[in-house]
């Protein structure tokens, strides 16, 4: 079996069908440092036999496999091994290439099915995680490469300068001495001499520096060096040049291009040199030059590879983040920049359902309609993840620009898109941010447009956000309570307030409604409100639910322990929220803790929300069926606020409604609104036929209090008796009604 890249696969296992053991991890990397040897050994410079160089890249293998596994995760080995495969001469252009290829096609198959040690600093990786670091290795790896590269050049310029100032110097001891020395050097140099006069015509060239442009005859008769100028030279080279013919300075030295006569590009290393006569007048100036051409092609090949995606072909996060940088260290007068992160939305179902071939030319397809929208030469669009893109404008209506951009971005990825057969929908989030440079930072532009994109995806996706200060700071916070919420309940940092039920026929307490709270540590006193959301979110619900379920159970028991064995003991209402209600063990968990808290069933009431109940079939309802049947009370909490199907009452297991407060508002003074009056006598008048009791939430006045217990209404709770507070204010207000 081969994998994708149609290398062998490293299956990983306790051995094969024959009962051979499975490969060991040095098996495995030195198959691995055959293949890379293969691969390029005939593409190096080295003088290393094959063997001596297979031997050589084993070591450099290991450490790529375990910087691959390693924890934390680093690339400083990469860059290490880059320079190391300079060391070794692999310096030709077709080199890296085939480096990076080999890594890209075997290094993460040959790293995780070996049978590895589970040592400390190593772990085992999901795929996609391993691909992801597997990229990051080849740039850091391509990196280093380049570094050593740009080191060795240096090297040689330094010997080539020392040899420049020696045949300098020996050229001005020839002019000097003997015309006879002097030639013997020009003619003997490997390098390019020339010799021109202050007015810039040409007078000699040595072999060396005809061969470079192409033959003698390019330095005819009367050329002269300013003829010699290039769109592509350094700037302020012009004026370098006017400072050594006027004798303000000896020398400069520049890499300069040239244009043959056929048209080709010659790239040089070039010193000039001022050359005085006797008594120190300037007198002609000596060019020394060195090819370069093939290391500047190389150079300029590493540095596409490394700041583009191999992929799609656009620039990559690296060199986005340089454009960034120019345009915000641009001076106070620059213009706006506006920055688009675009993340498609559900791409990992594509790879998971269709696979990663069909993702990639998903994301090519994705890519080049982008690229279309990309068209001024103040805009950049680059891929910086596996389904993420990132745009910049410049311009003074940067956020105007920035807007549009997005909105053609999504246009054009409104099509869906055609590959083997399917149609493949393609949808995308994108956060837009605007400012200017000096006025905020390449790491706080990334941060805002990652938050704004998120906050696209969750108000449904498929569309742009605008970053904007407040909505971002809401994003950090849910962020942040939703990173605290797991340790929170292993800190104790939840506790519980209870709010009483009043009977309305006598004003006495019959029981409290559980209310948890959040204790946090930076926000002090958080209402359920503000994090209940976020743990249904993050899963955390079933495990928070069970907690206050216990708390309430046992509390309930104090109370029942605390009171005198006459009268009816107080009743614990706790909420329940959807995902509690879909959990397989609400029954079994809520009997568990009636048992442990020695309570009984019916001084138990779990409110449900409405709205969790529209539509519900029957094994939904089942649970509380059960639940129902064991004595536990279930209360329709905020009844009216949802798509109300009176009903769809007689088929739910419920014994109490709760009326929502925005039914009563009206009943806070008098005379009270007879509209309110007629819906809550008629909610009223329903519920008791159907044996259902009615709590009012939300009462505030006497006045309204009066009104509903006219109507009929059973318990009511709100600031009018109490706030929400600790248990022990419910048990002092239950032994006054008892006194």
């Amino acid at each position: 079996m081969t994998s994708e890249s149609g290398g062998p696969r490293c299956d990983r296992g306790a051995g094969d069908a024959a009962g051979h053991p499975a490969p060991t991890e040095n098996d495995q990397l030195r198959r691995f440092a055959g293949i890379w040897c293969r691969a390029v050994h005939p593409l190096a410079a080295t003088t290393m036999t094959p063997d001596e160089f297979e031997v050589y890249l084993l070591p450099l293998a290991h450490r790529l496999s375990a910087a691959l596994r390693g924890s934390p995760f680093e690339t400083e080995a990469a860059y290490a091994v880059g320079a190391a495969l300079v060391n070794a001469q692999c310096t030709e252009p077709e080199a890296l290439p085939a480096i990076l290829g080999v890594i890209d096609a075997h290094l993460v198959s040959c790293s995780s099915s070996a049978e590895l040690p589970d040592a400390p600093g190593h772990e085992r990786l999901a795929e996609e995680d391993a691909r992801a670091r597997c990229v990051r290795l080849q740039h850091a790896l391509a990196a280093g490469f380049v570094r050593e590269l740009r080191k060795c050049e240096r090297d040689e310029q330094e010997a080539i300068s020392r040899a420049a100032l020696a045949a300098r110097t020996e050229a001005e001891k020839a002019l000097h001495a003997s015309e006879a020395k002097f030639q013997a050097v020009f003619e003997g140099a490997v390098i390019g001499v020339g010799i021109a006069g202050l007015d810039g015509e040409v007078l000699v060239v040595n072999d060396a520096m005809a061969r470079m442009f192409g033959g003698m005859d390019f330095f005819r008769p009367g050329r002269n060096v300013t003829e010699f100028v290039h769109p592509d030279d350094v700037p302020g080279a012009h004026e370098l040049y006017r400072e050594l013919v006027s004798g303000e300075r000896d020398h400069f030295r520049i890499e300069k291009p040239h244009y043959r006569d056929d048209g080709s590009e010659l790239w040089t290393n070039l010193t000039v040199t001022l050359l005085r006569d006797s008594s120190g007048a300037p007198q002609y100036q000596l060019a020394l030059a060195e090819d370069i051409t093939e290391h500047r092609q190389l150079r300029e090949r590493l540095r596409y590879e490394a700041t583009h995606d191999e992929l799609t072909g656009l620039p990559n996060r690296t060199l986005f983040l340089e454009r960034l940088d120019q345009v915000l260290a641009a001076g106070a007068d620059a213009e706006r920049f506006g920055v688009c992160y675009l993340d498609l939305d559900g791409f990992k179902a594509v790879n998971d359902s269709l696979g990663h071939v069909v993702g990639d030319r998903m994301l090519k397809a994705v890519a080049e309609r982008l690229q279309r929208c990309v068209k001024a030469p103040d805009e950049l669009l680059a891929r910086v993840g596996g389904d993420e893109f990132l745009a910049l404008v410049t311009g003074p209506a940067a956020q105007a620009d920035g807007a549009g951009l997005a909105r053609r971005m999504l246009a054009a990825l409104a099509e869906p898109v055609r590959i083997e057969g399917r149609e493949l929908r393609v949808r995308a989030s994108i956060g837009v941010v605007d400012g200017r440079a000096g006025e905020i930072g390449r790491a706080e532009v990334l941060r805002s447009a990652d938050i704004t994109m998120y906050r696209a995806k969750a108000a449904g996706g498929n569309r742009y956000e605008i970053a904007d200060a407040d909505s971002n700071a809401r994003v950090i916070a849910r962020h942040s309570l939703t990173n605290g919420l797991p340790s929170a309940l292993e800190k104790g940092e939840f506790f519980i307030e209870y709010q009483p039920l009043v009977r309305l026929t006598d004003g006495t307490v019959r029981g409290a409604e559980a209310l948890v709270r959040w204790l946090h540590p930076v926000h002090g006193v958080l209402g359920p409100d503000q994090f209940i959301p976020l743990a249904e979110d993050t899963g955390l619900i079933v495990p928070l639910g069970r907690w206050v379920l216990e708390q309430a159970a046992r509390q309930a028991r104090e109370w029942r322990d605390a009171a005198d064995d006459e009268g009816e003991p107080l009743r614990v209402n706790v909420n329940l929220s959807p995902c509690q209600l879909s959990h397989p063990t609400l029954v079994s968990d809520t009997v568990a803790v009636l048992e442990s808290a020695g309570l009984c069933p019916s001084a138990l009431c779990l409110e449900v929300t409405e709205n969790d109940l529209i539509g519900a079939d029957e094994s939904a309802l089942r649970p509380l069926r059960q639940l129902a049947d064991l004595g536990v009370d279930i209360a329709l909490d905020d009844f009216g606020t949802g798509y109300s199907n009176l009903s769809y009452l007689r088929r739910l297991p419920v014994s109490q409604l709760k009326l929502d407060r925005s039914f009563t508002r009206g009943m806070q003074r008098a005379p009270a609104d007879p509209v309110d009056v007629k819906i809550v006598e008629g909610i009223v008048s329903l519920a008791h036929t159907l044996d259902l009791a009615v709590t009012v939430e939300g009462v505030e006045t006497a006045v309204q209090a009066e009104h509903l217990r006219g109507l009929g209404c059973d318990t009511a709770q709100g600031w009018y008796y109490a706030r929400p507070g600790p248990p022990e204010r419910l048990h002092t207000l239950a032994l006054a009604d008892a006194s």
